[in-house]
């Protein structure tokens, strides 16, 4: 017997008529006439290969096979309502999985403060936090390894789309003892000979007086390049070397007493975006979501900013 021979309708006349004892009154709840319900019922016998009501002028009753039946056509009518109730939450965005990729820093800072903003009203959608490298943020999306991702701006492929949340500038983060800590405002020319750890080879791609192309008697180097930008700014807290990243990871670095001052002459501003594919559609809760981020992180940013 084809399960694709049960009606839907067939099995909740089924049900009404078993909780009921009434055809008319199946009919009355249900918005059908009496006729219509003994068709459903008596298409479902057929189906089902056996009568499931005893039927006299003065009532309806479930016949012994028809009680055998009852449960499993109850439940059956259950998971199809819960079906239901999870289709309406779906598509009204308050319900759903979303994958959001981060590098450390917001990852672990902005991320989770966003998340817990956004459950407050819609508690039945979970967001899980992806960690992934910044050279990795936009890979990740237009391989669907997550729905959504944020972090600094990266170069796009043509099935991947950058929304700017906020503006970062790239400062100097070094201990209070350290000599450029007693100036209020650092130029590229300060950092020349000062030791510098910095984290990955983003600050390459990023910060012209970093890069390779630059003129060699104008160029910013290094002493060592670490992985994690938490590595970085333990090394400066210790005083061993002073780090560049942008403003936004003082969440992390002010927690070691890193002193942050502006790099200028010229200032170099990194974008900070929201990332999402191009090429394939995302769920309704990841839209919702991505929504709230493009409103609820420029207010977070701002507000570290004040601090």
């Amino acid at each position: 017997m084809a399960l694709t021979r049960f009606s839907l309708r067939q099995i909740e006349a089924f049900v009404v008529v078993a909780d009921l004892h009434s055809f008319s009154g199946a009919g009355e709840r249900l918005g059908l006439t009496a006729q219509a319900i003994s068709q459903l019922v008596a298409e479902l016998e057929s189906t089902v290969g056996f009568r499931l009501f005893d039927r006299t002028t003065r009532r309806v009753s479930l016949s012994s096979a028809g009680r055998d039946f009852l449960a499993s056509a109850e439940t059956m009518l259950r998971h199809v309502k819960a079906a239901e109730v999870a289709a309406r939450d779906v598509r009204n965005r308050a319900a759903g999985v979303v994958r959001v990729g981060a590098p450390l820093v917001l990852a672990s800072t902005a991320l989770p403060a966003a998340i817990k903003a956004y459950q407050a009203e819609r508690p039945k959608v979970v967001v899980r936090v992806r960690d992934v490298s910044v050279d990795g943020l936009v890979d990740a999306v237009a391989a669907g390894d997550v729905d959504l991702a944020i972090g600094p701006d990266r170069h796009m492929p043509p099935e991947v789309e950058a929304v700017a949340l906020f503006d970062s500038p790239w400062v100097l983060w070094c201990s209070p003892d350290h000599p450029l800590a007693k100036k209020r405002v650092v130029r590229w020319s300060d950092l020349r000979q000062v030791p510098l750890v910095a984290a990955g080879r983003d600050h390459e791609r990023s910060v012209a007086q970093m890069q390779l192309s630059a003129p060699e008697d104008s160029r910013v180097i290094p002493v060592d390049v670490v992985e994690n930008i938490t590595t970085a700014l333990g090394i400066a807290a210790q005083g061993l070397a002073a780090t560049l990243a942008p403003a936004y990871v003082g969440v992390c670095a002010q927690t070691l007493g890193l002193q942050m001052r502006r790099v200028v002459d010229p200032e170099t501003v990194r974008k900070v975006c929201l990332y999402r594919p191009l090429s394939r559609s995302v769920a309704p809760a990841g839209e919702s979501f991505a929504e709230h981020l493009t409103h609820w992180l420029p207010h977070w940013a701002a507000s570290k900013a004040r601090q």
